[in-house]
C-alpha cells in the first residue's frame, strides 16, 4: 500500500503541520483533561435515558487525545478504510511502479495526506473512530475543544459536557446498534471503490477537478467526491449522506434535549455554535466545499430536523425502529420528507 500513500510519513508530516493548541499550562492541561473524561462519563446515563438506547458494558471508554494522536489514530483508520481501494487500484495498472516511483509516490500522497489530516485537527471536538479491522473509540480532542469554547466565549464545563453529550450519543449508535459499524464501513469502502475512475478516464476526471476549483470560489462548487462520481454513484452517495445526517442530527437532538437540565447555559451555546459552523473565513469556506465539508454541515440541520419531526409524530421508541435493520434506515428522499419515512415503517 505504501506505493500509493506512505501513511507512516503523513503521520510525520501531519503532526508537523498542525498548529500548537491553546496556550495552557501543565497543571491547567491536566485538569482540562480529568475534567473532560469526567464529564464523558457523566454523560452516559443521560443520553442512554434520552435516547433510550444503552452502550454495552464492553464498549470502549472515551479517550481524551491532542491534535497528533488524533492524526494517528484517523491515518489509521483511513489506511484499512482504503485498502479495498488501493486493492482495486493495483489490478487496474497495466505496470506496476518501479521502487523509485514507488517510494517517490508514496512519499508524495502521504505529504498530501499529512496536510490533510493537520486542517481537519483543528476543527474535530470529537469523534467516534469506527477504526475498520481494529477497535473503535470515542475520542475527544481536548486542544479543540478548549480553542472553541475560548473562541465561542462560552463557559467552559458547559461546553464540554455539551459535545461530550453528542459525542456519546455517537458511542451508544454504534455500541447499542451492533450492525451499524459493520454496515457504515462496508458502504463506505464499497463506494470508494466504484469511485476510482478507470486509467482511461483519470485525465478527463482531473480535468474536472481543475474546473471545480474556480468555482468553490464562488460557493457553487460541489466537493472533490461529486466531481469523480457518475449519476448512478451519486445516488449511492446520496443513501450515504442520508445515514451520516441520521447520525449527526440524531446526536445533536439528544445533546440539546439533555441540554436544559444538565448544561445551563446551552441555548447560548447552540446559537453560537451554529454560527461558527458555517466557517469563519474565506480560506476555510473554500476548504470545507472542496472536501464537501459544508454538506456535514448540512447533515446536522436535514438530519436533526429529520429526527424532530418523527419522534413528533411516533415518539421516540418508534423513532429507534430506525436501528431495527439497514432496510429501516432513511432514504436520501426520506431525510428531507420524514413522514415518508413514517409511512414506509409504521404504515
Amino acid at each position: 500500500m505504501s506505493q500509493y500513500v506512505d501513511w507512516s510519513f503523513a503521520k510525520t508530516t501531519g503532526g508537523r503541520l498542525a498548529p500548537a493548541g491553546p496556550d495552557v499550562s501543565a497543571d491547567e492541561a491536566v485538569e482540562i483533561v480529568e475534567q473532560i473524561r469526567a464529564l464523558a462519563a457523566q454523560a452516559v446515563e443521560p443520553v442512554a435515558h434520552t435516547s433510550r438506547l444503552r452502550a454495552p458494558g464492553e464498549a470502549p471508554a472515551p479517550v481524551v487525545v491532542d491534535r497528533p494522536t488524533w492524526i494517528n489514530v484517523n491515518a489509521d483508520s483511513m489506511a484499512a478504510m482504503l485498502d479495498p481501494v488501493v486493492d482495486k487500484m493495483a489490478l487496474r495498472q497495466k505496470r506496476p511502479p518501479g521502487p523509485i516511483a514507488q517510494a517517490i509516490g508514496g512519499k508524495v500522497t502521504g505529504a498530501e495526506a499529512g496536510g490533510l489530516f493537520a486542517f481537519l485537527s483543528t476543527k474535530v471536538l470529537g469523534q467516534y473512530d469506527l477504526a475498520p479491522g481494529g477497535t473503535p473509540s470515542l475520542l475527544l480532542v481536548a486542544p479543540n475543544l478548549v480553542a472553541t469554547e475560548r473562541e465561542l466565549g462560552v463557559d467552559p464545563r458547559d461546553f464540554r459536557f455539551w459535545v461530550c453529550l453528542h459525542e456519546e450519543t455517537h458511542r451508544v449508535q454504534f455500541t447499542a446498534v451492533p450492525w451499524l459499524r459493520e454496515h457504515v464501513i462496508a458502504e463506505a469502502q464499497s463506494l470508494a471503490t466504484e469511485l476510482v475512475p478507470d486509467p482511461d478516464s483519470l485525465g478527463e476526471r482531473l480535468q474536472q477537478i481543475v474546473q471545480e476549483i474556480p468555482r468553490a470560489f464562488s460557493g457553487e462548487g460541489a466537493g472533490i467526491a461529486d466531481v469523480f462520481a457518475t449519476p448512478a454513484q451519486r445516488e449511492r452517495l446520496a443513501e450515504i449522506t442520508a445515514v451520516m445526517s441520521l447520525l449527526e442530527g440524531h446526536a445533536d437532538v439528544v445533546m440539546d434535549d439533555v441540554g436544559p437540565v444538565h448544561v445551563p447555559s446551552v441555548e447560548e451555546i447552540r446559537r453560537k455554535f451554529d454560527v461558527r459552523r458555517k466557517g469563519a473565513g474565506s480560506v476555510d469556506k473554500i476548504l470545507r466545499r472542496l472536501l464537501g465539508l459544508e454538506a456535514k454541515m448540512r447533515q446536522y440541520k436535514d438530519g436533526a430536523a429529520f429526527v424532530r419531526s418523527v419522534q413528533e409524530t411516533v415518539g421516540v421508541d418508534g423513532f429507534n425502529a430506525i436501528w431495527s435493520s439497514p432496510e429501516t434506515l432513511p432514504r436520501a428522499r426520506e431525510i428531507t420528507d420524514p413522514q415518508t419515512w413514517v409511512r414506509r415503517i409504521h404504515g
